[in-house]
């Protein structure tokens, strides 16, 4: 009797936890936009198979490189990547080693690093 009565609580409980780790599942293999790079896109191989990329990504770069900046050179590259791409939270400025700057965006939807050029032009970006 106590064995009928602990089966349907078991079997709630497990297909509760199989619902949950199905659904975290699908939400995290879906989380990424789904849209793939457009018509002025430049070639870029390294990203993960659904991030955008608009304009030029710097030949050497990948996620983590770069050194840290502060200062006006930062301000500028951040200003300049908020004017193009508005709404969004800059958490950091990276100087790279070919001089440019990869300004890394959060708190937006898309990109999440934009590219500006050492004259503080926007040159390109990823998400």
């Amino acid at each position: 009797m106590f064995f009928r009565k602990l089966t349907r609580p078991v079997a709630a409980g497990t297909a509760a936890i199989v619902v949950a780790v199905g659904a975290y599942a699908i939400l995290n293999s879906t989380s990424s936009n789904g849209v793939s790079g457009s018509a002025n896109a430049a070639p870029f191989t390294r990203s993960a198979p659904n991030q955008r990329v608009v304009g030029q990504v710097p030949q050497n770069w990948r996620p983590g490189t770069g050194t840290i900046i502060a200062g006006a050179a930062a301000n500028r590259a951040k200003a300049v990547a908020l004017a193009k791409y508005p709404g969004g939270t800059v958490n950091r400025v990276l100087k790279l080693s070919n001089g440019s700057y990869a300004v890394h965006m959060i708190k937006i939807s898309w990109p999440h690093h934009v590219f500006v050029s050492n004259n503080f032009k926007v040159t390109g970006a990823i998400g």
